[in-house]
């Protein structure tokens, strides 16, 4: 990627608290990102959270992060931690882990 593609993208790092496992939460996050055109992964953490890492413009994974404070239908997030980062481009799609 050129340095001017890279300009306005950023690296989101998110830990999602509450009922988030075992609800769907990371096949609709996947959906989410694959809709946002952003790149990264997401997966379930032994403690009952979900931690998404992304990469894409800063609009989109805004609209990725406010996602993330109601998640699908069937969770409860009680508590959404957010990382912003420099874009490193080392993802090419979003994976679920």
């Amino acid at each position: 990627m050129t340095t001017q593609k890279q300009a306005g993208r950023a690296r989101l790092h998110l830990i999602i608290s509450g009922r988030v496992q075992g609800v769907g939460f990371r096949f609709s996050a996947y959906d989410e990102a694959k809709d946002l055109a952003l790149a990264g992964w997401v997966r379930n953490i032994p403690g009952g959270e979900v931690e998404i890492v992304a990469e894409g413009s800063k609009e989109n994974l805004q609209m990725l992060a406010a996602w993330a404070h109601l998640g699908p239908p069937a969770a409860h997030v009680t508590e959404v931690r957010e990382d912003w980062l420099d874009s490193t481009g080392e993802f090419t799609e979003f994976r679920i882990r």
